[in-house]
């Protein structure tokens, strides 16, 4: 099988993770990587033992050789880039969101479409084996969903001493807290349910209207420090809570908090149907709990052998060999360029796994939509 030369544009946190897990497909061969830089490559290059350098995205696209491209930039960059990379014909795999605003965000889609080459979103959480066995069970054993809640929390902006580009709108955009994890929650449980967010009810809070910003920028989640700082007025949400409705009339809530000590990446949920509930936890990823009402309740381990097969296809490692969060960004990985692999062949792709282009768009929508409900403090629909 001939490999698929990949192109690396970004070189910070989300880029070294894409490089990591790329490393373990063998069908794969990143051939490039770009920065802000000429220098900043060439350091990235020399890191990464990768052959080629630039200092300007627009020459790794320009690349011949280049025949997909990772979008590991800020939030800023996605959507030039992303438009560049859909522009040139190429395979995007883009780190979300798409773009800075879903007016951007809505050209991409209509790129995309017309693009021979296929695009995906960075929305990870859905490729674990277990949320794949949730899934299943959903399809399989479940006529009507009750209540899904759950929540994505962390703690590192905790203090008022923690800052990074992220809490710069002008970088990220009008939404932080929302858009950077409540929107893995929300694709996640979407997938899971095959169900669509089509209203919201929004209550946000910025527990810290000033922070200190360091002189001297740090990288994301890493702790701030006080000296040598100045304050800053902070407009974007820390956390808060969104009720949310589905297109079937299904009910849900989640609580999205980047201030809670002690939570490090903590995505969760639990779906509460007519035959089980179901609770699946990010930082206890080889656990599937399943609770029952007229019978003993049970814990799914990840074991390939006790799986459906769409699950089990996910799981690499015999049960008790544990896997986690750099397994299901590989996932993302291998189910995108298996899916390039079939579409070079000719062969139907059908219904794709991984977040499209236009799921991407729905997100921001989505966050649009719960912007909009916390300002007016009213049930608002989300845009199609």
């Amino acid at each position: 099988m001939k490999s698929i030369n990949v192109g690396i544009i970004g070189t910070g946190f989300s880029a070294s993770s894409h490089i990591e897990a790329l490393r373990r497909l063998p069908f794969v061969n990143i051939v490039a990587i770009a920065s802000s830089s000429q220098e900043k490559a060439e350091a990235a290059a020399r890191r990464f033992g990768i052959p080629k350098a630039y200092g300007d995205y627009e020459a790794l696209i320009a690349d011949p050789d280049v025949e997909a491209v990772h979008n590991c930039t800020r939030n800023v960059l996605h959507f030039p880039i992303n438009k560049a990379v859909l522009e040139a014909g190429k395979h995007l795999l883009s780190e979300k969101p798409l773009a800075m605003n879903s007016e951007q965000s809505i050209e991409l889609k209509k790129l995309a479409e017309k693009s021979p080459g296929l695009s995906a979103v960075c929305f990870n959480y859905r490729h674990y084996p277990l949320v794949a066995e949730a899934k299943e069970r959903i399809a399989r054993d479940a006529k009507r969903i009750h209540f899904v809640y759950g929540g994505y929390v962390q703690d590192w902006l905790l203090y008022d001493t923690d800052y990074n580009w992220r809490l710069d709108p002008a970088q990220n955009g009008p939404s932080r807290a929302i858009a950077d994890i409540g929107s893995h929650w929300c694709d996640t449980v979407q997938y899971v349910l095959g169900k669509r967010i089509v209203e919201v009810f929004a209550d946000l809070r910025t527990v810290h209207p000033v922070r200190y910003k360091p002189k001297q920028e740090g990288s994301t989640f890493t702790s701030g420090h006080a000296q040598d700082a100045e304050p800053v007025q902070i407009d974007t949400e820390d956390g808060g809570s969104v009720l949310v409705h589905f297109d079937d009339g299904t009910h849900g809530a989640f609580t999205i908090s980047q201030v809670s000590a002690g939570r490090k990446n903590r995505l969760y949920f639990e779906i509460a149907t007519d035959a089980m509930t179901l609770a699946w936890d990010q930082e206890h990823p080889n656990r599937l709990w399943i609770g029952r009402r007229n019978g003993p309740n049970e814990e799914v381990v990840r074991d390939p052998s006790l799986l459906s097969p769409q699950a089990a296809a996910l799981a690499h490692y015999p049960g008790g060999h544990e896997e986690g969060w750099p397994d299901g960004l590989k996932n993302l990985f291998l189910d995108f360029y298996n899916a390039i692999i079939r579409k070079q062949r000719g062969e139907a792709l059908g219904e794709l796994p991984f977040a499209t282009i236009a799921d991407g768009h729905y997100t921001m929508t989505i966050v649009d939509a719960i912007l909009e409900s916390h300002r007016t403090k009213q049930w608002v629909r989300v845009a199609e």
